[in-house]
């Protein structure tokens, strides 16, 4: 059973590096560059993006009412969100140094670049940063709860769960004791490399 769910894993992994290669060949054919960790477009596809623009007041003239008033219950969570980014910065300071878990890089998962798009106007631009900013910490606290669940606990559960994390499916059997004894530290020094 454990070989063909690690062929099935492995199967996983391929078709994954297939879609990003996919992915990729896309932006390729949007004739974009990557110059220093930012994407450059033609100079064609960049006037054409700026024609596309739709301005402020048409924007906000063509945005449905109830888009608009709530608004300021979408950017409220920023403070959340804020207080969550600095909690999960003394989080896996103190608590990965201590476990000797490799750490996680925040730029990794918090990836602010769609406001630099021509195409958007100031309002989108905003937008696109704060929905870039709320989902990579969301990203961050999960993998750094992912990490921390594969130290402590890595065992699968009794029910099936949604939305499982990558490292899940490489957690023990529930009750499995002898196998959560056998391989817990084999688990954990797992972290320690990645």
């Amino acid at each position: 059973m454990d070989r063909e769910l690690e062929r099935l894993r492995s199967r996983l992994r391929e078709l994954e590096g297939q879609i990003e290669r996919k992915v990729e060949s896309r932006g390729a054919e949007l004739r974009e560059r990557l110059e220093r960790e930012k994407v450059v477009f033609e100079r064609s596809v960049l006037e054409q993006h700026r024609r596309i623009k739709v301005g402020l007041v048409r924007f906000l003239r063509e945005s449905p009412f109830l888009t608009l008033v709530t608004a300021p219950v979408i950017y409220g969570l920023v403070v959340p969100l804020l207080l969550l980014d600095a909690a999960l910065a003394v989080y896996q300071g103190i608590c990965f140094r201590a476990w000797g878990i490799a750490r996680v890089r925040r730029s990794d998962y918090i990836v602010l670049d769609r406001h630099r798009l021509a195409y958007l106007n100031a309002i989108q631009k905003l937008n696109c940063v704060y929905c870039g900013y709320a989902n990579g910490v969301v990203a961050l606290a999960r993998e750094l709860a992912s990490r921390t669940e594969q130290y402590w606990c890595p065992i699968r559960h009794a029910q099936r769960i949604r939305g499982a994390h990558d490292r899940y499916g490489r957690f023990l059997a529930y009750g499995d004791a002898e196998g959560f004894h056998a391989r817990l530290d084999e688990l954990r020094d797992e972290l320690k490399r990645l």
